[in-house]
């Protein structure tokens, strides 16, 4: 059986392994370097403008502090929520595409899907997890939009519908699915080193990416859908993520050094084709930003784009070699 059993005298918190408390700690060592680092600069370089980097730093340090509280949270409290979070970007795609007046009484059974979704990785059901979006959620909503009688513009209606509740709900609900593991699989640091090693390399790998554009980029990779992303920091973002996954490997997961490597560049790519997927959406919808609820970051959509497309693959990964 993939998936354990969760027992109804669970408790709302739960304390990870020491591995996964050592690189928490150590990430907000990190975080605490930069903050300072930038505080200093901004002392001593009065001249530059560090109000968005200033921004997008405060904003990390909430992130990072409540993805950090999700690990200390029981299973059923961890699937709730990730729930929250698939509802949140699902409200936010469906603010900035475009709808027609008859879509909106299909959004219901759009939302319907989350509870849903999540409620047969809480109860266990691996197979209607597995199922019930791709098929059941797919063969019904245009159904329901058939019987509503409007067919203008449908084709586009029903294929950015579908589009928006399997990125937003199934894909992001794998992330709920790894709190179901079973821990003994993995020693060391249980589930929750599992899902640090994700979070953590996803971002890393974002910020990786960035770093060496800056600092190298010449060659351009994509430059009709995103302009900023280069070779060199797609290149650099690859190498650096999976020297992070080989080191962190032995502590947070059970795979082998030659897995650590083939995760890290399954991450870095995943990472980057979500990124650039999510910048066709922008570009197509002439937008800037997904939302506001982050400053200095967009919306969520911003920040999970590239976690959409790596959290299936590295749930199929793990679940194969190791469960």
């Amino acid at each position: 059986m993939l998936f354990r059993h969760v027992y109804q005298g669970e408790h709302l918190i739960q304390l990870p392994l020491p591995n996964v408390l050592i690189i928490m700690a150590l990430i907000y060592a990190l975080l605490g370097g930069i903050s300072g680092w930038v505080f200093i600069a901004k002392r001593f370089q009065a001249h530059r403008n560090f109000t968005e980097l200033t921004q997008r730093i405060k904003t990390f340090w909430v992130i990072v502090i409540v993805l950090s509280f999700s690990l200390f949270m029981s299973t059923r409290l961890a699937i709730v929520f990730w729930a929250m979070v698939s509802y949140l970007a699902l409200k936010e795609y469906f603010t900035i595409i475009p709808t027609r007046a008859v879509d909106r009484r299909i959004l219901f059974w759009a939302y319907l899907s989350i509870p849903l979704q999540y409620y047969w990785i809480a109860t266990n059901w691996y197979g209607m997890f597995i199922i019930f979006i791709p098929v059941y959620v797919f063969l019904f909503m245009p159904l329901r939009m058939v019987i509503l009688g409007d067919t203008r513009g449908f084709l586009r209606s029903v294929g950015t519908l579908h589009w928006g509740v399997m990125m937003m709900v199934y894909c992001m609900s794998y992330l709920a699915a790894l709190y179901m593991l079973t821990p003994n699989n993995n020693p060391q640091a249980g589930v929750q080193g599992l899902i640090l090693y994700l979070l953590f390399l996803n971002q890393f790998n974002d910020a990786a990416q960035f770093f060496w554009g800056k600092k190298f980029g010449k060659h351009k990779i994509i430059p009709s859908v995103s302009p900023n992303k280069t070779i060199e920091g797609f290149v650099g973002g690859i190498i650096t993520t999976s020297i992070l996954a080989v080191l962190l490997a032995p502590y947070l997961t059970p795979v082998n050094f030659y897995h650590a490597i083939f995760l890290g560049i399954l991450i870095a790519v995943a990472g980057f084709i979500g990124d650039v997927t999510m910048s066709a959406l922008k570009r197509d919808l002439c937008l800037k930003d997904t939302g506001q609820l982050l400053p200095g970051h967009g919306g969520i959509l911003d920040r999970i784009d590239s976690l959409l497309f790596t959290t299936p693959l590295y749930f199929h990964f793990i679940h194969y070699f190791y469960y």
